[in-house]
């Protein structure tokens, strides 16, 4: 019911969709003066510098996690919590230009990690920054949801609404598994527009029903956590936290 539909698609579709992506988040980048670069991002306490550092260094991290699939030797995304965080901190106190050729450069060092990757290196085994052992196909997955989002964290334009359906859903599947995963959210009931009510978790339901009803972008930002914009009224409360 709550499947990622996006990791049924050919790797094929699922690298044009996140390059899209990328180009959408670059666009948005672009949009915003050096000067804009120093206001709030939509994530709370961090700058736009701060967020694109993260993109940036996501990129990064995925790169790692490339380089061990093609070699078999580990190396993870990140060393620690702490270090992904002081990355991220040096990488907000760049300046505008070099924050921008930091994005640049790890955008093209991931997609040439991903070029040059065979069937073996696709399917060989790593591990997420949350632990999940996953085949190394799944950084395209971590990849689109990191630039889709975050483009409208930027604050620049971007929406939800611009966001693919088969990436809403992909997003909307791993929120709600991780919702269930932790026992939380088995109250709301899903009802996207054009679509059956989906409740989040039956078994776990209490009470009356919270109804969370609009079109699939709006449900699934108001389930990533970034607000009730295009919800029908009234608005249900804050989600459980997804990530």
């Amino acid at each position: 019911m709550f499947a990622n539909a996006f990791r049924d698609l050919p790797l094929d579709e699922r690298l044009t969709w996140c390059r899209r992506g990328t180009a959408h988040f670059a666009r948005a980048l672009s949009d915003l003066t050096d000067d804009d670069l120093l206001l709030p991002s939509g994530l709370a306490g961090w700058s736009r510098r701060h967020l694109v550092a993260h993109v940036a260094y996501n990129a990064a991290a995925l790169c790692r996690v490339m380089d061990w699939a093609r070699t078999g030797v580990e190396t993870p995304m990140y060393s620690s919590p702490s270090a992904r965080n002081e990355e991220i901190e040096a990488g907000s106190s760049l300046n505008p230009a070099a924050l921008r050729n930091l994005y640049d450069h790890t955008v093209a060092r991931l997609d040439e990690r991903w070029r040059n990757a065979t069937g073996a290196v696709w399917a060989a085994p790593v591990r997420t920054a949350q632990g999940r052992d996953v085949a190394a196909a799944e950084t395209v997955w971590m990849r689109t949801r990191e630039v889709w989002v975050h483009a409208v964290d930027l604050g620049a334009g971007a929406r939800f609404g611009d966001i693919p359906p088969v990436v809403l859903d992909g997003l909307l599947g791993d929120v709600v598994s991780k919702w269930r995963g932790a026992g939380d959210g088995g109250e709301y009931v899903l009802h996207i527009a054009g679509r059956d009510p989906l409740p989040v978790d039956p078994s776990r339901s209490h009470g009356a029903p919270v109804v969370v009803e609009g079109d699939l972008a709006a449900v699934t930002r108001w389930a990533a956590g970034r607000g009730a914009v295009g919800l029908v009224s009234p608005a249900p409360g804050t989600p459980p936290r997804w990530l």
